[in-house]
């Protein structure tokens, strides 16, 4: 097998609210503390929606969080946090731009998880379709 990194290296989910959002309800500390704020969910389209989860110290923490939104669409998520709907948990990368310009804050930094980013497996570089091949290409020189 052939792996090709896609991504970031190291990758992190965090949790971010609008400054407006933490003023009026309080800021988290530990992960308990999500139980009782208003978090926005992401509902995957298998229909599954997963746990938050933190780790810190060797410690790991799944939290079934609840809230006024489940969406699908990671624009809408990210909107509605940034109108101060709640809180959301997804990839630092997504959060990038609203954290960089303020509009979310990243909070409970020391329970984040960081992990290796995402590879693309491929069985051979003989016989390769065209298409895989220009992706791979591209994958790898992205400029």
């Amino acid at each position: 097998m052939i792996a090709v990194p896609i991504g970031p290296r190291t990758q992190r989910f965090v949790v971010a609210a609008a400054p407006a959002y933490l003023a009026a309800h309080g800021t988290p500390q530990q992960p308990e503390d999500l139980l009782n704020h208003r978090c926005i969910r992401h509902r995957f389209l298998s229909g599954v929606t997963i746990p938050w989860e933190f780790e810190r110290d060797g410690r790991t923490i799944r939290i079934a969080v609840e809230g006024p939104l489940i969406g699908t669409h990671m624009a809408i998520e990210l909107t509605a946090a940034i109108r101060g709907l709640g809180l959301i948990y997804t990839f630092e990368e997504f959060l990038a731009p609203a954290l960089a310009a303020g509009t979310l804050v990243e909070i409970m930094s020391d329970w984040s998880q960081s992990f290796p980013g995402p590879y693309l497996y491929y069985a051979s570089r003989r016989h390769m379709p065209a298409p895989l091949r220009a992706f791979v290409d591209f994958i790898k020189n992205p400029a």
